[in-house]
């Protein structure tokens, strides 16, 4: 399929008028926040899971049922952005996104393109594909960072809830040159890593880990979902493992000895939450300075739990370099009663220093800051 990109379609996107003022009191009222802080929308894309910041502070957002990304751009500053614009279409199911080098990275589900970006934000040339890695099977998203390194990390998911991939690629993160060659296995055992950053800090990159569905004795709460923080070369031990070097109570995956070789998870959560964005708040100037050495991640939610959990966006408390213990920050996407009207997927922090939240159930872009700076 040609890769295209449609620097000039402009599509209006609503200034901050009545009706989209009262949208955001509704917003707020559905929301529960941390005292002091607001929410509204931002902008509303159809379909938005993944984000990035461009170079002139517009945002990238990622659409994989269309095929493409978009440019959302707030010119006057007041917190909603006026236009929209396709960046990059034609493209094959893309998620993560990264800025590396002048370069807009696009990890589409069967390999990384690139596109150059000018200094205004806009896409310049034809998207170039830079490598190929499997695709098909379950697991379709692909997630992007790059390291300290300057190398480029794709979390690839498994193909499968509970198997032994043929591709050594599959339930991995790869590691590539920032060029997209020389692709190798550095990290396994990972069945779906959605989310992957890079920690600011301690320049390790941390991923968000989706577990097994229907485990026994109890598939409500178990296995517990989790971060991890790649080591070169580690395993994190599914599909023979889960939490802390627990062996698969399936015979067929029972495997002890192999277990006490793998690394344990940095942090255990809610099983089934769905964690997939996450973002480190150095830069979150929105919020008070000793959360700057945290982070914040997505919770995408259950969907085979009796009573359903996640639907939210926590902070994760990080010491010493380690997530330590994790505390809602957003709630209420999820009723009392068990449904949901949105699906949190990926946080970023904007260039204002505020946080942008997108819904893939809703088609939004919510922007959360103090009260007193909207």
């Amino acid at each position: 399929m040609r890769l295209r990109t449609l620097p000039t379609l402009a599509i209006a996107v609503s200034a901050c008028t009545s009706s989209s003022r009262a949208q955001d009191s509704v917003l707020q009222s559905q929301l529960t926040l941390p005292p002091g802080y607001t929410v509204s929308h931002f902008a509303r894309v159809a379909g938005a899971r993944f984000m990035a910041l461009g170079p002139d502070g517009s945002v990238y957002v990622s659409r994989p049922a269309a095929g493409e990304v978009v440019r959302l751009v707030d010119a006057d500053g007041n917190g909603a952005a006026e236009s929209q614009s396709v960046a990059v279409s034609g493209l094959n199911r893309p998620h993560g996104l990264a800025f590396h080098g002048g370069y807009l990275y696009i990890a589409n589900t069967d390999g990384v393109v690139r596109v150059r970006v000018g200094t205004n934000g806009q896409a310049t040339g034809a998207a170039e594909r830079v490598n190929t890695y499997n695709g098909g099977g379950g697991h379709w998203s692909r997630s992007i960072a790059f390291g300290a390194d300057s190398a480029m990390y794709v979390a690839i998911g498994s193909t499968c809830n509970m198997c032994v991939e043929k591709s050594p690629d599959r339930a991995a993160v790869m590691r590539f040159d920032e060029n997209g060659a020389n692709g190798r296995v550095f990290a396994s055992g990972l069945r779906n890593a959605v989310g992957i950053a890079l920690n600011p800090a301690t320049k390790q990159i941390w991923v968000t880990q989706n577990e097994r569905d229907n485990i026994k004795p109890d598939h409500e709460d178990l296995p517990p979902e989790e971060i991890n923080i790649l080591q070169d070369g580690g395993d994190y031990g599914w599909p023979y493992c889960y939490g802390n070097r627990i062996p698969s109570p399936d015979p067929d995956f029972n495997d002890p000895a192999r277990c006490a070789r793998t690394i344990p998870p940095a942090l255990e959560m809610q099983a089934h939450s769905a964690p997939l964005g996450i973002t480190f708040l150095d830069r979150a100037t929105v919020l008070p300075q000793d959360w700057r050495g945290d982070a914040l991640v997505a919770f995408h939610g259950s969907w085979n739990r009796s009573t359903p959990t996640g639907a939210k966006v926590v902070r994760v408390r990080v010491r010493d370099g380690k997530p330590v213990s994790y505390e809602d920050f957003i709630s209420g996407w999820q009723s009392s009663n068990g449904r949901r009207w949105g699906r949190p997927v990926d946080v970023i922090v904007y260039k204002d220093g505020s946080l942008l939240i997108s819904d893939d159930a809703q088609g939004a872009i919510y922007r959360v800051t103090r009260a007193e700076s909207r």
